[in-house]
């Protein structure tokens, strides 16, 4: 390829493209040195005796085959990780999905009448205080303190009684 050198520089600024995307056709090498203008290069092109060749891309496979295991859950560990834990679920997200499950936990009792109205107050006051860690918590609470009912079938059902 000596005595190329020039002809691709000149084919390279025809085209817009980098040196080593210029493609010269091996078979018409003879008449590609006989070129010395740009004129004549211009030509070449024309005649597809030089041409740019295509940009390369990128693979996706890799990325795609993360995505695929991520949908699984995986590549979640610490390794994986950056920033804190409230970069990925902000404080007040956090507090939002706990309160919620637990003033849901509250109703919930309260409409099956297992808790009194005064007592559903005062837990939910204490939930709204941030008294309660979870959902469990809340229920052991009431449970220590004696103030949840029994469910009667399911008294009913242990002691054998219809």
């Amino acid at each position: 390829m000596k005595g190329l050198a020039n002809k691709k520089r000149l084919a390279a600024q025809l085209l817009k493209v980098g040196e080593n995307r210029v493609w010269l056709d091996r078979s018409r090498l003879d008449e590609i040195k006989e070129a010395i203008t740009k004129v004549d290069v211009k030509g070449l092109i024309k005649d597809r005796a030089i041409q740019a060749r295509p940009v390369s891309g990128q693979s996706g496979h890799r990325r795609r085959k993360k995505i695929v295991q991520k949908r699984k859950g995986r590549l979640r560990g610490p390794g994986s990780r950056k920033g804190k834990r409230t970069a990925r679920l902000s404080k007040k997200e956090a507090w939002m999905i706990k309160i919620r499950k637990q003033r849901a936990t509250l109703k919930d009792l309260k409409d099956k009448k297992l808790i009194s109205t005064k007592d559903y107050r005062m837990a939910y006051k204490k939930a709204k205080g941030g008294f309660f860690r979870s959902k469990r918590h809340v229920l052991l609470f009431l449970e220590e303190q004696g103030l949840l009912k029994k469910n009667e079938r399911v008294q009913e059902k242990k002691t054998g009684k219809n």
